[in-house]
């Protein structure tokens, strides 16, 4: 029972430190400055979503997949809380923003190539703006990206060199 409890612990805690990584790639200011995303809560929210797709189809089938999604939410939660929405009204928050991370991740796994994908980024990142270099270069780096991560999940998070554009 104890050893359970252990490496329950452990998953918890090495989840823990892949959405530390996340958010922190997720914030890094050349996505904002040099991309053009909005620093807002939208573009913050769309960063961590495209990046937390980036980890979870690589750790598809790990058991720290789904304690990473649960601290993603919970995360979406704390910082609804932070801003001052109530707990009556957190409920359909949480499920509009469910239903913003479980689509946008679904159009990202449905692209079939780099260029479907820029699209995606298009109209998630940038709310229906047209694929342009920012959107090829986005997805560019998410090639590279995944490639880095496949190397280094489920151990750690790496997402490779920033190099955007």
């Amino acid at each position: 029972m104890l050893n359970l409890l252990r490496k329950s612990t452990a998953r918890k805690q090495h989840a823990q430190r892949l959405y530390d990584g996340l958010v922190t790639r997720a914030r890094e200011p050349v996505f904002f400055a040099a991309l053009g995303v909005a620093d807002s809560l939208d573009g913050r929210f769309d960063l961590l979503v495209f990046h937390a797709w980036l980890a979870l189809k690589e750790l598809k089938g790990a058991a720290v997949a789904q304690d990473l999604t649960n601290l993603i939410f919970t995360g979406f939660d704390e910082a609804m809380r932070e801003q001052g929405a109530g707990d009556m009204s957190i409920g359909h928050k949480l499920k509009a923003m469910a239903d913003a991370f479980y689509g946008r991740v679904a159009a990202y796994d449905a692209a079939k190539e780099e260029q479907e994908l820029a699209a995606a980024l298009a109209r998630n990142l940038w709310r229906g703006g047209q694929v342009d270099e920012r959107a090829r270069a986005l997805a560019a780096y998410a090639a590279k990206a995944r490639q880095s991560l496949a190397r280094a999940l489920p151990d750690a998070l790496d997402f490779g060199p920033l190099r955007i554009i």
